[in-house]
Parts: C-alpha cells; structure tokens; sequence
C-alpha cells in the first residue's frame, strides 16, 4: 500500500512497498532503533529501513546514531514551511495579485511538488520554492474570494485549524485508528474524487456551464463536505506516517518531507473549505 499523501511514498516511509507498520512484519517500536536480538544487541531491527550498522574494531556491529526525526524537528520544518506559505499568500494578498497570474503560481507550485515526490532525497530549498509559489497562488484565489463572499478566507483558515486541531486530539487518543483498512478505504475514496473531479472539468471545459454541478448548489455542498472529510483522513495517515518515522529513527532530514506532505494535506483542506464557503455563501 501507498501513502495517500505522494510525498510519504519516498525513500524513508515505506518499507517493501508498504506503510511502515502496516505490513506483516514488526512493527515500530520505541527506544533504540537499532536494537537487535539479545544475542547481538548492536545487530539492526528487523525491517528498519533506516537502521545501517557499521562493523566494529572486534568485527562486531557497532551502532550507528546518527541526527534522528523528533517531534520537535518536525515542528519547526513544518512551521517553516507554513509560514513561507502565509507570508507568500499575505504578499500576494497586498499586492493584489491577478487571479490569472495566481493560477500561473498553482501550476508552478504543482510541478515544484511533483519534482520533490520524486526526488529520492528531501530539498528544503524545493520544498520552500514550493510553498512560496503555493501561497502566491492561495493569496490570489483567498482575494478573489473574499471579495464576493467577504470573511471566507478567514473562515476557511479557522476551519483548517478546527480540523487539524480535531484529527489530532482523535489521532492521539486512538479514536481514529490508522490500519491498512482504513488506509485502503481512504485511497480508494481519494481516488474516486479526483477522478470525478478531472471529469467534471473536463465536462466544463468541453460543454461549459456547470460541468457536473460538483462545484456549486446542493451537490457541490456534499462534494466539499467529502472533500474535507478526505482532507481529515491524509492528516491521519501523515501523523502515522510521522510516528512511524520518528520510532524508526528516520534521519533527521526526513523532517522536511514531512513537512511537506503535511503542508500538502492542509492546502488541500483550505481550499475545499474556501470553496465550501463560497458556495454556501454565494451568490
């Protein structure tokens, strides 16, 4: 199984093609990560992907430790990352940026995405490039919005916080229990509405008037519902993911692509909302 989230899919977070921790195998345990059986205590952890033992002057294994995923490294990529998306979309805000060219900065930032999921190493300096351009486009298209609907971008952003602040007190309390069922539910769910979302442009963009009528009146209201219950569901499996890096022992560069997956996930939730707001809103 694959990570919903394309960017958990590198090098670092899956194992055998599969979730860490979701496969038959052993599953992440605290403490140290490169312990081994009680005979060869410096031998790696079974199906640790990060664990790499060098030999020792007794030709032993002699452990390896080195700068390791916390939480708090996490945190502060995660918040970088955030907040360069912020400060972008407040400048494209002020500067009142055209929606034309914002939509120009989403294309930018979507192939600056697609690059960093399948780049086999983290770059900050892409991942920063991404978030820039994806505030510059959020700014636009949050201006645009708000103009016909005044307070929906506020709305949206307190709605985002509401939701994250919500899956993880469930995530951290085990209310919501990430197992391959669920996993296998989310990806098919996911996959059923971006399918159904191409088509509906693409019906747009051929027929013009309302495509599908996915995007407004009563259907489109239950179409953005689902899409940020969808949103909800990526936040769990990237904390998972997250927790499983951390009791892994992931390097600590792998900090940055969890930022960037989570960043992912709430520019993803925002504007499903933004949109929501507009349509309940709305003219």
């Amino acid at each position: 199984m694959r990570s919903s989230n394309p960017v958990f899919t590198r090098r670092g977070f899956s194992r055998d093609g599969g979730y860490a921790g979701f496969n038959a195998g052993p599953q992440p345990q605290t403490g140290n990560p490169y312990a081994g059986s009680p005979a060869n205590p410096y031998a790696p952890q079974p199906g640790n992907p990060y664990a790499q033992p060098q030999v020792g002057p007794d030709g032993g294994y002699a452990p390896t430790r080195p700068n390791v995923m916390t939480i708090d490294s996490v945190v502060s990529r995660t918040a970088i990352t955030l907040g360069a998306v912020v400060a972008a979309a407040a400048v494209s805000w002020v500067a009142d940026l055209p929606l034309a060219a914002g939509i120009v900065f989403a294309l930018v930032a979507m192939g600056l995405g697609l690059w960093q999921s399948f780049k086999r190493e983290p770059s900050p300096t892409l991942i920063l490039a991404y978030a820039v351009t994806e505030g510059l486009f959020l700014g636009a298209i949050s201006n645009a919005i708000n103009q016909q609907v005044p307070g929906a971008a506020m709305q949206a952003v307190i709605g985002t916080m509401a939701v994250f602040a919500g899956v993880l007190f469930m995530y951290k309390q085990r209310i919501i229990r990430v197992n391959a069922r669920f996993t296998k539910f989310v990806l098919a769910a996911a996959l059923g509405f971006i399918l159904l979302s191409m088509v509906n442009l693409v019906v747009l963009m051929v027929g013009g008037g309302n495509g599908l009528g996915l995007r407004d009146g009563a259907l489109g209201v239950v179409f953005g519902v689902v899409g940020i219950i969808l949103g909800a569901c990526f936040l769990a499996l990237d904390f998972k993911m997250v927790e499983d890096g951390i009791a892994y022992g992931a390097p600590e560069k792998e900090s940055w692509l969890a930022a960037f997956g989570l960043t992912l996930t709430l520019v993803w939730i925002y504007l499903e909302f933004l949109r929501l707001i507009a349509i309940l809103q709305g003219d």
